[in-house]
């Protein structure tokens, strides 16, 4: 049964990311070697796959903050984890459309996801500050709006574009010399 929902779940990122969160049940439980059935027994709405998904990546966001504060210098660890932040934004085709909808399932998540992904981001941040390499003017709320923002998809764009965006924030937070 555990392995049945590991599958599911990780099945469901993978969809998730190519496809959408719309994407067709089928493609999940395919993806997953399990049936229908079995998605619906652990996940009766859509809305809860989309949860399970979306806390699990959020909580491996989030424990990724640690691990590179533990291993990396400053402003490698705050550009490591926007990286990681920007790649769980930029692979959820449709997840910004879902937690603003009427569902329920949704209500003030976005909200409680950004203070869970601030205070992983604040250390970071705070860390680079103090190394004078990150530009002091700056919230962490600031920059997961704004990366979450230009990981919008682009009409007529390829992905690579967003990437880019996100690459020339990041290089605009970085200090090279002194801020007018």
């Amino acid at each position: 049964m555990e392995r049945n929902l590991a599958a599911l779940t990780e099945a469901a990122k993978r969809v998730f990311a190519t496809s959408g969160v719309n994407a067709p049940a089928k493609e999940i439980t395919d993806l997953a070697g399990v049936g229908v059935g079995t998605l619906y027994r652990h996940f009766p709405r859509r809305s809860d796959l989309i949860l399970a998904v979306l806390r699990q990546e959020l909580d491996e966001c989030v424990t990724a903050a640690g691990m590179l504060t533990a291993t990396l210098g400053p402003t490698e660890a705050f550009v490591a984890w926007i990286e990681r932040f920007k790649e769980l934004v930029a692979t959820k085709q449709g997840l910004a459309e879902a937690l603003h909808s009427a569902d329920p399932a949704y209500d003030g998540l976005p909200a409680r996801l950004l203070v869970d992904l601030e205070s992983a981001l604040t250390p970071l941040l705070e860390a680079g500050v103090e190394s004078k390499a990150i530009r002091p003017d700056v919230s962490a709320h600031e920059i997961l709006l704004t990366v979450a923002l230009l990981c919008q998809p682009v009409p007529g764009e390829a992905r690579e574009v967003n990437d880019r965006l996100v690459r020339l924030f990041i290089e605009g937070l970085q200090r090279t010399g002194p801020l007018a």
